[in-house]
């Protein structure tokens, strides 16, 4: 029998006792113990501990408290290859044999070892055995060995911990790998092979390298060998390549594995595919810097840009213009918040093609926008480049498959002359281009210290204008029109006066446009119409003839929608016929959203109200255009009459209006007459109504209906017509 041979069947032996032999437990008695081998099944039982005989010359292998160890019925007896077959451990055979052998030719007291048995359940169990010989033949040669065998408790442990960590391992999320150290494959986890794409048997013994990826180079993953084999570690992102061709970012953790003697078996790598997070990672980035509607650079680029250019350029000169967009707001709120964005994406295109670097512009917020303008800074070359981009937004932008016409309003500053932070470079660019919007809106201003007075101004008059209406401060006022044909006052238009408990009386001009780009028109606008139907009311209810009442309305009540509904839901609780009111709009007013416009146009012919188009001749003034519209008059603009008495051109301008409107069918109401002479032309050229100081100012409520109760026309004045 060879050497190994009999270490085998030792630890066969030893198993055996393991695997096998649950005799019957001792019953308690109260006789005396009897027989020596019942003393000895007692204190197994008593200690948990299993006793195992080898006959080396019989083969025969013999164990007792089987059953208190591994589970088995009764006592067994097998030859010592069945153990070694049967119940010893594959991987545990030449260990147990070898210390067994060793043993035996006398190399060790006794032997001992720990390996892995089968128990009666058919599972693998950790078993600490020991023995020595026992008996020997004449010559000395080994005949018995003897011992005992118990359940290894930390073996026990430890292989409860392995099956916990494989099945942790098994479990994660993340991909396990485990290689050599020649870097072959020798184990991995589901994580591991779905991430990679790779059967298990695929992977098992192939070279980490399946996985490099083009994109990195060949050093690079020298590198990362390189320091693995030096430190033990290494960790990182990493490109990886999976079995279909494709790249993934990884994040890479390896380790080495060490065996009791320190010795490195293994590399053991945990993977993740961060591709997903990096590409978030990247879009948070860019959106922290970007405006996604635009793409444009946003607010904290621009800050970082302008940061970087004050503290790198000390006192070189540069230019800020702060640029809005004229009545955007009225837009996005009559066509939507889609129609809007695509015009920010318009809006946005032009000026980059004016400007050309990109990097240069940002959109600040809303409808603002602004540009840097550096290099060559004198005052022609920042205003010639303002004057290009007015020049960009002169033509409409489609929208929705119509056509918007919109402007921007520009302001202006110089670094380091109109502010020498950012904070106030932005603010002294934002007064400039408030000062543009008061002047007229589609043009550009630059900053003076007046414009800071201005804006502190706008900002008391905005917060005074919002409380307004709850301090009672509003009230109409009404400039009654008369006909040239009937001699009598057939109309008046109902004017906004605000007289504030801070500010005094605030003009129309000033306040009125504010009201339109705060918003605050939608409020004003409904207060204004439902005041001046009351009036009608109580002036009907008072015996005063039908007159109309003109109420004038912004682009925003306009193409807000539903405005049509609201005039018919207030005629109708005020009790009035239509023909009590007309509406007066301005041609920009108009030219907003023409198509939502004529609409509501439309709606309110349909209802009996009249509409007149107010200031003709400062606009677009194609009557064409108006004839399309379906209006009833057109108001001929005060800066045309005030010119009839010295400019021939305006009378020519305004004989010409008449003469079409009335070709048309519209009927012609003269603004702004103030002496008899330009009251004589206009009946001259046929005009139907004329209103101005030479008729009355505009009144108060009870002053204007005695008014139209009195009014008698001047002797001496020859109606036109008569």
């Amino acid at each position: 029998m060879t050497a190994f041979e009999l270490s085998a069947l030792a630890i066969a032996a030893l198993l055996a006792g393991f695997a096998f032999g649950r005799s019957r437990r001792p019953q308690a008695r109260s006789e005396p113990v009897g027989s020596a081998d019942e003393r000895l099944s007692w204190a197994l039982w008593g200690s948990g501990d299993g006793f195992w005989t080898w006959d080396i010359k019989s083969d025969e292998l013999k164990s007792a408290g089987a059953e208190t160890v591994l589970g088995f019925a009764r006592e067994i007896t097998v030859s010592g290859r069945e153990w070694r077959d049967r119940f010893v451990h594959r991987d545990d055979i030449d260990r147990v044999g070898g210390a067994l052998d060793q043993h035996v030719r006398g190399e060790t007291e006794h032997f001992e070892a720990e390996y892995r048995l089968r128990d009666a359940k058919n599972s693998w169990v950790w078993i600490r055995a020991r023995g020595r010989v026992v008996t020997r033949d004449p010559d000395g040669t080994p005949r018995t060995l003897a011992g005992i065998y118990r359940i290894a408790e930390q073996e026990r442990a430890d292989e409860a911990w392995r099956r916990t960590s494989e099945a942790v391992i098994r479990h994660m999320l993340e991909g396990v790998a485990v290689t050599d150290t020649s870097y072959h494959f020798v184990s991995a986890n589901p994580a591991f092979l779905k991430l990679t794409g790779y059967a298990n048997e695929e992977l098992l013994a192939q070279p980490t390298m399946i996985l490099d990826s083009s994109q990195h180079s060949a050093q690079f993953y020298q590198d990362v060998r390189r320091e693995l084999e030096g430190r033990g570690a290494w960790s990182g992102e990493m490109w990886q390549r999976r079995r279909s061709g494709d790249d993934f970012l990884a994040w890479l953790q390896i380790a080495e594995v060490l065996n009791s003697e320190g010795k490195r078996t293994n590399f053991v790598a945990v993977i993740a595919d961060v591709t997903d997070r990096k590409r978030a990672e990247h879009r948070l980035r860019y959106l922290a810097h970007y405006d996604a509607l635009t793409g444009l650079p946003n607010r904290a680029f621009l800050r970082h840009r302008l940061r970087q250019r004050i503290e790198s350029g000390g006192s070189t000169r540069f230019a800020l213009a702060f640029l809005d967009l004229d009545r955007f707001k009225h837009i996005n709120d009559s066509l939507g918040h889609a129609a809007g964005d695509e015009l920010l994406r318009q809006a946005a295109r032009r000026l980059t093609h004016v400007v050309g670097n990109k990097e240069n512009i940002a959109r600040f917020g809303g409808d603002e926008f602004t540009v840097m303008i550096t290099g060559d800074v004198n005052s022609e070359v920042v205003e010639n480049l303002c004057a290009e981009i007015l020049d960009a937004f002169a033509g409409p932008l489609m929208v929705d498959g119509q056509e918007v016409a919109i402007s921007p309003s520009i302001g202006i500053a110089y670094y380091p002359d109109q502010g020498r932070s950012i904070d106030d470079l932005l603010r002294n660019a934002d007064a400039a281009m408030y000062d543009a919007k008061a002047r007229g809106r589609n043009t550009y201003r630059v900053y003076s210290a007046r414009l800071a007075e201005d804006a502190s101004d706008r900002t008391r008059m905005e917060s005074a204008l919002r409380k307004s209406l709850d301090r009672d401060e509003l009230r109409l006022v009404y400039q009654p029109k008369l006909s040239l044909r009937s001699g009598r006052i057939t109309g008046a238009e109902a004017l906004l006066r605000w007289r504030s408990a801070e500010l005094g009386h605030v003009p129309p001009s000033k306040f009125i446009p504010m009201a339109e780009e705060t918003g605050l028109i939608l409020q004003l606008g409904e207060w204004a119409l439902r005041q001046a139907l009351s009036q009608a009311r109580a002036w009907k209810d008072s015996g005063l003839p039908e007159i109309r009442i003109a109420v004038n309305v912004s682009s925003v009540q306009l193409t807000r929608g539903g405005y049509a509904e609201m005039v018919k839901n207030v005629l109708e609780n005020m009790a009035l016929s239509p023909g009590w009111l007309e509406i007066e709009l301005t041609e920009s007013a108009l030219m907003v959203d023409p198509k939502r416009a004529s609409a509501t146009i439309a709606d309110l012919r349909s209802l009996g109200v009249k509409v007149a188009i107010d200031d003709f001749g400062t606009g677009y003034s194609s009557l064409s255009y108006l004839r399309g519209l379906a209006i009833d008059t057109v108001k001929i603009d005060k800066s045309f009459v005030d010119g009839i008495e010295h400019n021939v051109d305006d009378e020519v301008l305004t004989s010409t209006i008449v003469l079409m409107a009335h070709s048309l069918g519209l009927s012609v109401v003269a603004e702004g007459v103030e002496t008899e002479q330009q009251l004589r032309f206009l009946r001259g050229e046929n005009c139907d109504e004329v209103q101005g100081y030479w008729l009355a100012r505009p009144l108060e409520a009870d002053a204007c209906r005695t008014f139209v109760f009195d009014y008698r026309m001047p002797r001496g004045l020859v109606l036109a017509g008569s």
